[in-house]
């Protein structure tokens, strides 16, 4: 029969999502300019842009949503999608490639000029204890990957309450890593403009912060979906994709607490 589907792929109708979304980015970040240029409007015109933004995250990932539960998610779709999570990730790898390459950088070849001392950490700073509260934190993020794990495989076996209480688990630590680092932040005996150490530090550790929140959220919103029915053990690429994205924030955490925490301080007074 002519125009009969004869193969497995989803051929997507024509959607609006992608050129709200463009002019969405456009206004937060023209906004976001704006605003740090001083010009009055600019908190108006980033702020509609977030909202746009968001709505439009809402929107578009409402319709695959709905593309999943009325079967248009065959095995080689639901192949491709996880193809695309893992180049998603491999992208924000890369994102923390930079900072650890600007950290390395400046800690390898240190500045001779004053502010540095020639030494890293510059001379005369105090950092913080690795072995406090950003141990704490490892433990915390190490645990959650042992509850988003419980999760993933509670739901293979159809324990839907094991999935629920496994990412109930894994939001809780997601929000106590957060609240104890801005804690750290908020008591760190530096600033963010203080040096090239302290700009490496915040940047490295902040980006990685940013993600436990976005994490979070991701986790939490596949919470809300577990409790409305949602997923099965043979389909439940939403859950996937989040506990994925969890492990790699946990990965680049041990990294960052390695490499900045423990070798990065070494020899410098402790906070």
């Amino acid at each position: 029969m002519a125009g009969a589907k004869n193969h497995q792929y989803h051929i997507l109708p024509p959607s609006v999502w992608p050129f709200i979304g463009s002019m969405a980015a456009l206004a937060l970040t023209g906004g976001g300019v704006m605003w740090m240029h001083g010009h009055e409007f600019g908190p108006y015109v980033a702020g509609a842009g977030l909202i746009a933004v968001l709505f439009v995250m809402f929107s578009w990932w409402a319709d695959v949503i709905r593309e999943a539960n009325s079967g248009d998610h065959t095995p080689i779709v639901q192949l491709h999608l996880r193809y695309g999570m893992i180049l998603f990730i491999a992208s924000e790898v890369m994102f923390f490639v930079a900072w650890f390459w600007a950290y390395f950088n400046a800690a390898l070849f240190p500045s001779p000029v004053d502010t540095i001392g020639g030494v890293w950490p510059p001379k005369g700073m105090k950092v913080l204890d690795p072995f406090g509260f950003p141990l704490l934190n490892t433990l915390i993020l190490l645990c959650s990957g042992t509850t988003v794990t419980w999760a993933h495989h509670a739901l293979i076996n159809g324990d839907r309450d094991g999935l629920k209480k496994g990412l109930w688990a894994t939001i809780g630590l997601g929000l106590l890593f957060s609240g104890i680092q801005a804690y750290e932040y908020a008591n760190a005996p530096f600033g963010f403009a203080d040096n090239i150490y302290t700009s490496a530090f915040f940047m490295a550790t902040g980006f990685h912060g940013f993600h436990v929140i976005v994490g979070t959220i991701f986790l939490t919103v596949n919470l809300v979906r577990a409790y409305g029915g949602a997923f099965t053990p043979r389909q439940h690429f939403g859950f996937e994709a989040a506990a994925w994205y969890w492990h790699f924030v946990d990965v680049v955490w041990l990294f960052l607490f390695i490499a900045i925490y423990v070798w990065g301080g070494w020899g410098a007074e402790v906070h």
